[in-house]
């Protein structure tokens, strides 16, 4: 899509068009093609399909209000971050008492309307014209323009100076796909870091998969989950140096150190096994989790914790262990067959086999439920099954 192409969705016969889209079938999507040629110029019809697939896809990231009102770009669809996130930042940064932000790599402006929704005055930056038009026309589609000013510029090049604070989203995707060299974003992590120490406050969003070893000693590292997915991490600066946090939403549920204690101990399975949140093992504080459960590792490599009581916890799932064995499918496959089990969760840590393979294998039937655990019990394969619990 072209800025010229975008623009033609903003006139009246676009929006009008694009509307009318809302629901529509993408397996109908010839069918549907060829009838609106027939009073649609052939780039607009395109153009506003290609709009109305991207805005179906944004409804689990944005919601049907906002995703069905915004508009995308293929790439800055998935770029963007997901509203919940971008809601939890902004009310944090009021929090930090923030009125003003300079928003750096601002991409669709997912960030810049969260921001703006709690009254911050925002300066969105992009260098792409098709990404600037976009969020340009998001502002004004959520009724945000009096808020968000959107400027086409190198963002290396921008004066942050007269804002309360600073937020910078490096592209970390390239021709080839996704980046992980810190180096390689655009702009690199160095001069992002740079210049969120040069800000009153900061915050710089990054891959979830950092090294911590490259997290600057005055930052504050945070990782983010949404319903147990691990969405980012951010860098900030200004705030708690040094902290580790690991962030859950919805709530949010945070749990915070700037001293993390050392790995935990490993021992036998209990009748409880317990599996963190992503965030709690992004953010290496599986252990402030485990002192939490009075538990201990499986295994000295393996991020599950394992107890003889059961305790209550936002940071972990917990599962009732009925059966802790050594790796075999033919052993699984009987017991689970023995059990009536048709509905099998695999889940793995530490195994190579592929949960998807395992149930080619085992072909589960039966009206049950289990969960099995691929994963390594004291350095050997091995195979626990259990339940989720429902207490306490």
């Amino acid at each position: 899509m072209t800025p010229e192409d975008f623009a033609a969705l903003l006139t009246p016969e676009g929006s009008a068009l694009l509307d009318s889209l809302r629901d529509y079938d993408p397996a109908r999507e010839l069918a549907v093609a060829t009838r609106l040629r027939r009073e649609h110029p052939a780039p607009l019809v395109s153009a506003a399909l290609g709009q109305a697939r991207l805005r179906q896809r944004a409804v689990a990231k944005f919601g049907a209000e906002d995703a069905h009102r915004m508009y995308f770009t293929p790439g800055g669809g998935e770029m963007a971050t997901r509203a919940s996130v971008a809601s939890y930042r902004a009310e944090r940064l009021a929090a930090l008492g923030v009125r003003s932000l300079a928003d750096l790599c601002c991409g669709i402006g997912g960030d810049a309307l969260a921001l703006a929704r709690l009254g911050i005055r925002v300066l969105a930056v992009d260098r792409d014209p098709l990404t600037v038009a976009v969020a340009r026309a998001n502002a004004g589609a959520l009724g945000l323009s009096d808020l968000i000013e959107v400027r086409e510029a190198d963002v290396t090049e921008v004066d942050t100076t007269g804002y309360d604070a600073v937020f910078i989203d490096p592209a970390r995707r390239g021709g080839r796909g996704r980046v992980f060299d810190p180096e390689s974003y655009s702009p690199p992590l160095s001069w992002a870091v740079a210049t969120a120490r040069a800000a009153k406050i900061a915050a710089v969003k990054i891959a979830p998969g950092i090294p911590h070893e490259a997290v600057p000693a005055e930052a504050e590292a945070e990782w983010i989950s949404d319903h147990g997915d691990v969405k980012e991490a951010v860098l900030w600066f200004g705030t708690a140096p040094g902290e580790i946090r690991a962030t859950l939403l919805p709530g949010p549920r945070v749990l915070a150190t700037a001293d993390p204690l050392p790995d935990p101990g490993a021992g036998p399975v209990g009748r409880y096994l317990y599996e963190p949140d992503g965030a709690v093992i992004r953010s290496h504080l599986v252990a402030e989790v485990a002192e939490q459960l009075g538990g201990r590792l499986i295994d000295p490599t393996i991020a599950y914790i394992t107890a003889d009581e059961l305790r209550a916890t936002p940071y972990a799932t917990a599962y009732e262990i009925t059966d802790v064995l050594p790796f075999g499918l033919k052993k699984l496959k009987a017991l689970l067959r023995e059990r009536g089990v048709g509905i099998l969760t695999v889940k793995k840590r530490g195994s190579a086999i592929e949960p998807e393979e395992l149930r080619r294998k085992v072909k589960p039937q039966g009206p049950n439920s289990a969960t099995v655990f691929l994963t390594r019990v004291a350095g050997a394969p091995s195979m626990l099954i259990g339940a989720p619990t429902t207490g306490p």
